[in-house]
């Protein structure tokens, strides 16, 4: 008995705080800043502004808290049964000797999910007024210079320079490359917005990318997103997805199109159009001055035959001899302001197709492209040796690699 008193003496006995703090440092030290996907119950929404609630599967569960400061940056409410994925550090609560998971950020886990946050951000946003038509602004009916957020190598901005330019390609595009999907795109996508904003000097924003997954659109559906559209000074179109796909910046924004090739149809008219209302214009001008003459040569004549003016037949004959001059001048004038008319619509067609890219390409010239992010090269202190490349001519392209940089200084 005495032997065993004295063993158990020469073994370190722990205080409850010791171990506590032992199990504190073991446990935050091997786990920070760790993702675990969980359902969520028990959710709890503190007066304080703080969350509680446990995250649990078929066989465990881990209770959880965010802190009001994490919590307002999330774009959906959490209820009891939502599949998550949470971030954050596994933290232990020295007064009562049990573990939590401090949680930093949480996401919705599944389509379902992702479809109720939608839901949720969209009734908040339409609550505070921003898809209200009053703060719709107009969009000019002839830009001279469109800004363009969306991916530098995606099909969204191949398929707006390709429309633009068959229809008005004296039209300048500034794109602002970004992510459209992927952790950072929102973030990615308001940030060019108010660049645009204090810098870009556009008349009208595109904002968008081609079709995809829920998942894939997201970013178009985030708050920060939102935020960024509504104070933007200058009118934007959204131009997310297919026909079928819309987001919260569709409802956010001055107008909506249903893809970024029919946003570039809706802003930009088409030249040739136009080129015909301004034919058209002229031949209304040259029919009713016609109809204005006959009018009063009309006039004229049933004065004439009045019983009134017979006696003055001379007087009336010496108008009609004016009016015959007045109508060869008016008709001479109108005949030479047509064919002003005329060569002017001939100048501007043919200073329009100077513009073309492909007139220039056509002569000899040439796009050189950098592979590896879609950027024009315009200096050669661009490119480094075994950077890929791709030259663009009038007609097809090549690629190839950079064996030998020669700048324009050197010998």
């Amino acid at each position: 008995m005495k032997l065993e008193i004295q063993n158990r003496t020469q073994q370190r006995v722990y205080s409850i705080t010791e171990l506590t703090r032992q199990i504190k440092f073991l446990l935050e030290s091997h786990f920070p800043n760790i993702w675990v996907k969980g359902e969520i119950s028990n959710f709890k929404l503190h007066s304080s502004g703080h969350m509680y609630f446990s995250l649990k599967d078929e066989n465990a569960q881990l209770p959880c808290v965010m802190w009001r400061g994490r919590n307002n940056l999330l774009f959906f409410m959490p209820k009891d049964g939502m599949k998550v994925v949470a971030q954050g550090n596994v933290t232990v609560y020295e007064k009562r000797g049990y573990y939590q998971f401090e949680v930093l950020e949480l996401q919705p886990a599944g389509i379902g999910e992702l479809q109720l946050a939608f839901e949720q951000l969209k009734q908040r946003l339409k609550a505070e007024g921003l898809f209200e038509a009053e703060h719709k602004k107009p969009i000019p009916a002839y830009p001279e210079r469109i800004g363009i957020v969306t991916s530098a190598t995606g099909a969204a901005i191949r398929d707006l320079v390709t429309v633009v330019g068959r229809r008005f390609p004296s039209v300048q595009l500034i794109l602002n490359p970004v992510r459209v999907q992927g952790d950072g795109a929102a973030e990615d996508i308001a940030r060019a917005i108010d660049e645009f904003n204090e810098y870009g000097q556009v008349d009208v924003l595109i904002v968008g990318r081609g079709g995809g997954s829920l998942e894939d659109l997201w970013p178009f559906n985030e708050e920060v997103v939102a935020r960024a559209i509504f104070r933007s000074k200058i009118p934007i179109i959204s131009a997310v997805g297919h026909e079928v796909d819309f987001s919260i910046s569709d409802f956010v924004a001055d107008l909506r199109a249903p893809t970024p090739s029919a946003a570039a149809e809706l802003v930009v008219r088409n030249r040739d159009e136009l080129l015909s209302t301004l034919q058209a214009m002229v031949q209304k001008m040259y029919r009713l001055l016609k109809e204005k003459i006959r009018y009063y040569r009309d006039k004229v004549n049933y004065l004439e035959s009045s019983y009134a003016l017979r006696r003055p037949a001379d007087v009336i004959k010496e108008y009609n001899q004016r009016l015959d001059e007045l109508t060869r001048t008016m008709e001479t004038a109108l005949t030479h302001q047509i064919e002003r008319e005329r060569a002017r619509i001939t100048a501007l067609t043919k200073h329009l197709e100077n513009l073309n890219p492909l007139s220039i390409m056509k002569r000899g010239y040439s796009i050189c492209y950098r592979e590896q992010d879609g950027h024009i090269i315009i200096d050669a202190v661009q490119l480094q040796k075994e950077d890929k490349i791709r030259v663009q001519f009038a007609k097809g392209q090549i690629r190839g690699t950079v064996d030998e940089v020669q700048s324009s200084t050197s010998a």
